[in-house]
C-alpha cells in the first residue's frame, strides 16, 4: 500500500498550489479521502474530505471557500487546489485513506507547503 503526495513547494501569499496523492496497493475507489496538515509545533488537523465516490465533501473552516478536494478513481487519485494562500497555511500536508466503518486506514508521508514572501 502505497499513497505519495506531490505538489508542495514555497508559494507567496495570494498564491495558489495543486496537491496530488496517488494511490496504489488498493481498492481506492472503496476508501473515503482526507486531506490533513500539521504546522510546526502543532496538532496534525484535518483540512478537506471527499467520499468514496466523490459525491460529499466537506472543509475545516479556515480553507472554505479557498481549498477544493477532488478526486479521480480512474487514476487512483486525489487532489487538493489550493488558492489565496496565507502564511497560516504552511505546513506538511498530508493525505489519509479510510474505509468507512471499518478501521482500515493508511496515511501518506507528506508534502511541505510553505506560505511566505
Amino acid at each position: 500500500v502505497q499513497l505519495v503526495e506531490s505538489g508542495g513547494g514555497l508559494v507567496q501569499p495570494g498564491g495558489s498550489l495543486r496537491l496530488s496523492c496517488a494511490a496504489s496497493g488498493f481498492t481506492f475507489s472503496w476508501y473515503d479521502m482526507s486531506w490533513y496538515r500539521q504546522a510546526p509545533g502543532k496538532k496534525r488537523e484535518l483540512v478537506a474530505s471527499i467520499t468514496s465516490a466523490g459525491g460529499n465533501t466537506n472543509y475545516a473552516d479556515p480553507v472554505k471557500g479557498r481549498f477544493t478536494i477532488s478526486r479521480d478513481n480512474a487514476k487512483n487519485t486525489v487532489y487538493l487546489q489550493m488558492n489565496n494562500l496565507k502564511p497560516e497555511d504552511t505546513g506538511v500536508y498530508y493525505c489519509k485513506a479510510n474505509r468507512w466503518g471499518t478501521v482500515s486506514e493508511y496515511w501518506g508521508q507528506g508534502t511541505q507547503v510553505t506560505v511566505s514572501s
